[in-house]
């Protein structure tokens, strides 16, 4: 299958303005991404609106397309960058991996890991998940939790810890059981994504805030893989200094 690795980066954010562009260790975080996902897909494009990120991957060297202002979701954002991709290069990819501009610690292994799921038979749709291995994760409002069966396809997402353990304390449950966090990169053949792309918001998605429900209230499934190794979105000051911090100890 025909793997290509697309960013989405927007300038805007809510918490941190001008995220892709913040200094980590003396490169822009979206670079810190881009150089880290460059290590395993051979195709790899930044998606952005704006002309300061463009700027600044054409300037380290990355490849860039640039995409209309009026996507809401990074999953649009892809669908349009995927068609001027294919136009521009002559190539029919098969599939996209739909990388999170704000995680500069995404292990390589990450993405073999979702490219992997696509070796079973009809998947069309994958996602990541790791096993909790730290108490306060539970208390974090920013995780977001899963549950998936036997065969691997994903069940439920929620912002609430599932599965709920019943008459346990929470500070026992991962003596308990296994809890696994889902972690934002996903990967869909390109007929999904474009299915993907034209549902209506479903009702689950709207209370919960989350894209990938959608998919699942329609029938769809989700092949989850999983990884053992956690990381760190940075949606805030306090996220971007501990990214730093870690980047210093290990020397990246």
């Amino acid at each position: 299958m025909n793997f290509v690795g697309i960013i989405p980066a927007r300038f805007g954010s809510t918490r941190l303005e001008g995220k892709p562009l913040l200094d980590i260790l003396g490169k822009p975080m979206i670079q810190r991404v881009y150089e880290r996902a460059s290590q395993v897909m051979d195709h790899l494009y930044v998606a952005t609106d704006d002309e300061r990120i463009e700027a600044a991957v054409k300037g380290f060297g990355g490849k860039v397309v640039m995409t209309s202002s009026s996507h809401q979701t990074g999953t649009n954002r892809c669908v349009e960058a995927l068609k001027i991709i294919n136009e521009s290069t002559g190539e029919n990819f098969d599939a996209v991996i739909n990388i999170q501009g704000d995680e500069p610690l995404l292990e390589p292994s990450q993405l073999t890991e979702l490219m992997k799921c696509f070796n079973e038979a009809n998947t069309n749709f994958s996602t990541l998940v790791t096993p909790l291995n730290r108490i306060d994760d539970l208390f974090n409002e920013s995780e977001v939790f899963v549950t998936f069966n036997k065969n691997r396809d994903a069940m439920y997402f929620s912002r609430s810890v599932i599965p709920h353990l019943r008459g346990v304390d929470k500070s026992k449950w991962l003596e308990k059981t296994t809890i696994y966090k889902h972690l934002g990169l996903y990967a869909y053949t390109a007929e999904t994504l474009a299915e993907f792309s034209q549902m209506e918001m479903s009702s689950l998605e709207k209370l919960e805030s989350l894209e990938q429900l959608r998919w699942l209230e329609n029938g769809g499934k989700i092949k989850v893989g999983i990884t053992e190794h956690d990381t760190i979105p940075v949606d805030t000051i306090d996220d971007l200094e501990r990214v730093r911090d870690i980047y210093e100890k290990l020397n990246l």
